[in-house]
């Protein structure tokens, strides 16, 4: 046998090797929220696809946007909130998707990609996971017992300095976070809630110094553990946050019930998004995975371990009906169209929010 034939031979057989190998050691890195995914679907996914799941958490858009603009991650799928990710698209830290690599988008649901669209022109860049709302949360027996009534409340007793000085002594909680409380308090004033006009968030920063002395804290997360133990009878928060609190209050049986309203004004909708780095090392498998992630059962046990919607319409059918009859989670039509998005501040309007929201948490 030649030289060259065995040369060519152990080539082949290098070659085979390196590519069983790599065959071996397929891998996907995954960076999302924290307590956001039943752990057995990335188990799942594994024994499907062969792909092993290396899975970090993160717990703010600031952390997670801070690692992707400074490049070399290592993720090769990230879970930016919509509202971040336009800015991130922006600064080219994203890659667009291979739609020829997703067929799972046709269970995609319309009206929530209308709406995502809006931070990601054709949703070139990102496909939802889960979506929500920003609304009250309170404590069911302290709200019938200081306003007399059943109802869901609405923004009055948040900013209406009468309504809302009444529960002042059992404590009011709003998020530390002017991007979701300044459009709350617009669409309590029946303005534009996206305004990014001075004189429109003078307005709202004028209202929320009325009701400032109302106002026990600005928190972006205490107020779970606080609605849930009754410290506190009102909080400001995010949907799937609030939901935590109920099922907290309702294990601990201590005499709290807690609930969540979608004020009839109209609240925020946001929407957690799923999208692969510039920079990312492995791109074929982070397109398996979020096509995966598209699948509608799949993506339907998230939802029934998070209690959070999901924007794949195919899924309900396969939704825990406590998840998909909460119009909480998933509001009537009627709700949905009283919902609004917000877009981000150019830099010169950020420094006048940020001024504004200083005043306000400080108080002076």
């Amino acid at each position: 046998m030649s030289k060259l034939i065995v040369a060519t031979l152990t080539a082949a057989v290098l070659a085979g090797s390196t590519m069983l190998a790599s065959a071996q050691e397929r891998v996907v890195n995954v960076y999302n929220w924290s307590d956001y995914i039943d752990d057995s679907i990335l188990a799942d996914f594994t024994k499907e696809t062969g792909i092993k799941v290396v899975y970090d958490v993160f717990d703010s858009n600031e952390i997670l946007e801070t690692k992707l603009l400074a490049g070399g991650s290592g993720y090769d799928v990230v879970v930016p909130t919509a509202y971040f990710l336009q800015r991130q698209i922006a600064a080219g830290v994203f890659q667009k998707l291979d739609k020829s690599k997703l067929p799972n988008l046709s269970n995609m649901w319309d009206m929530v990609m209308e709406r995502t669209a809006q931070y990601d022109p054709g949703n070139e860049y990102a496909v939802d996971y889960m979506w929500g709302t920003t609304g009250i949360g309170y404590n069911v027996d302290k709200m019938k017992e200081i306003l007399g009534t059943d109802e869901k409340p609405n923004w009055d007793v948040i900013f209406d300095p009468e309504i809302s000085a009444k529960f002042k002594d059992c404590g009011i909680h709003l998020l530390d976070s002017p991007t979701d409380i300044m459009p709350s308090a617009l669409a309590y004033l029946g303005l534009n809630p996206d305004s990014h006009e001075q004189a429109d968030l003078e307005k709202a920063a004028d209202l929320l110094m009325k009701v400032r002395p109302n106002i026990r804290k600005f928190h972006s997360s205490e107020y779970i553990n606080a609605l849930a133990n009754g410290d506190i009878c009102l909080a400001v928060g995010f949907s799937g946050d609030i939901f935590q609190a109920r099922d907290r209050a309702a294990e601990a049986n201590a005499g709290v019930t807690v609930d969540y309203s979608i004020p009839e004004q109209g609240a925020q909708m946001w929407f957690d998004m799923l999208a692969i780095p510039a920079d990312a090392p492995h791109v074929a498998e982070a397109h398996e995975f979020i096509n995966y992630m598209m699948k509608p059962e799949v993506i339907a046990k998230a939802s029934n371990y998070v209690f959070y919607a999901n924007g794949n319409k195919a899924s309900q059918q396969f939704l825990d009906k406590e998840v998909l009859e909460d119009t909480a989670i998933y509001p009537s039509d009627a709700v949905m169209e009283k919902l609004f998005t917000t877009t981000p501040f150019e830099a010169k309007e950020q420094r006048v929010l940020t001024r504004l929201w200083t005043r306000i948490v400080t108080g002076q």
